[in-house]
């Protein structure tokens, strides 16, 4: 018996109990997943799949692209149509998809540095826009895959392979530069804060336009060169500091990890407006009757 084949049969034992009642969405086989012991994107993987199960669209119709990344690995382990694409480009090659069958509920799932690092500006771009996506950033403030390199959502002060005295650069605040460049909605949720979370994945496949979940996740990477040497200390970090305020300033919720700062969660931000792929198809169906140009 090969050591793959005996990893396959530990884990159809090991998907037990935590995934109960998820076994329609989630891939048995490729269970257990490789994210590490401590990680929250296990948490994140549960949630997601049950609310693709709560949301009343049908599963078949639900697809997910990540980038590369340990959360670019995430969409793998469900049980639907899923796409791995390159580097930060996740959200054009969703944005593909729906235009090619609006009927699809599109959902790129991706960490700090693959959406707005390295796929910064198609971010930006694609809210502007208001195409008719779902972007779940884990933001756990670091590139874990890769070794332990700073990024966009970087705390000033923190401690990685990339900045050993100290990084000295200013962090996006996620929620108010998705604000800014034009999506429609926009929550921001921890792990820990897990029914809050499905609740905003539901309101994110309900809404009609760009839709943008923060989820500010453990790393046991990150934790261990700054303040969090252990996972329950990330916990207790969430635990203690975290405030719900869905009616929060967007300019006042940067994320600091002074002892005096707290950390802002909530549902922000509700709008509706004309999507692109609503605009689109009023172009198309305008020039169809012969009115392109008066």
């Amino acid at each position: 018996m090969s050591e793959r084949f005996r990893l396959k049969e530990f884990s159809k034992i090991a998907l037990a109990s935590q995934y109960e009642g998820l076994e329609s969405v989630i891939r048995i086989d490729r269970m257990p997943h490789i994210f590490c012991p401590g990680c929250g994107l296990g948490i994140v993987l549960k949630g997601l799949a049950e609310a693709i199960l709560k949301s009343g669209i049908p599963v078949e119709k639900h697809v997910g692209v990540s980038g590369i990344g340990c959360t670019g690995r995430l969409p793998g382990y469900l049980r639907i149509d899923a796409y791995h694409v390159t580097h930060g480009r996740a959200i054009p090659f969703a944005i593909g998809l729906k235009l090619a069958n609006p009927a699809l509920e599109v959902t790129v799932v991706g960490g700090d540095g693959d959406i707005v690092t390295i796929g910064g500006n198609h971010f930006i771009h694609a809210a502007r826009r208001n195409h008719d996506i779902n972007v779940v950033i884990v933001n756990n403030f670091i590139y874990g895959m890769t070794g332990g390199q700073y990024g966009a959502t970087t705390p000033v002060g923190s401690l990685t392979t990339t900045s050993p005295y100290g990084h000295l650069e200013y962090s996006f605040n996620i929620p108010l530069l998705a604000y800014a460049s034009g999506a429609t909605f926009i929550a921001r949720w921890t792990p820990l804060h897990y029914a809050q979370m499905v609740d905003a994945f539901l309101q994110m496949f309900e809404h009609k336009g760009f839709a943008v979940v923060e989820i500010v996740a453990p790393c046991v990477l990150y934790g261990e060169r700054n303040q969090f040497p252990s996972y329950t200390d990330m916990l207790k970090y969430f635990r203690d500091r975290c405030i719900i305020d869905h009616e929060a300033d967007l300019r006042r919720i940067g994320i600091s990890l002074e002892k005096t700062e707290p950390l802002v969660l909530g549902n922000f931000y509700k709008a509706r407006k004309k999507t692109y792929e609503e605009m689109y198809r009023e172009l198309v169906e305008k020039i169809s009757r012969g009115g392109g140009r008066e």
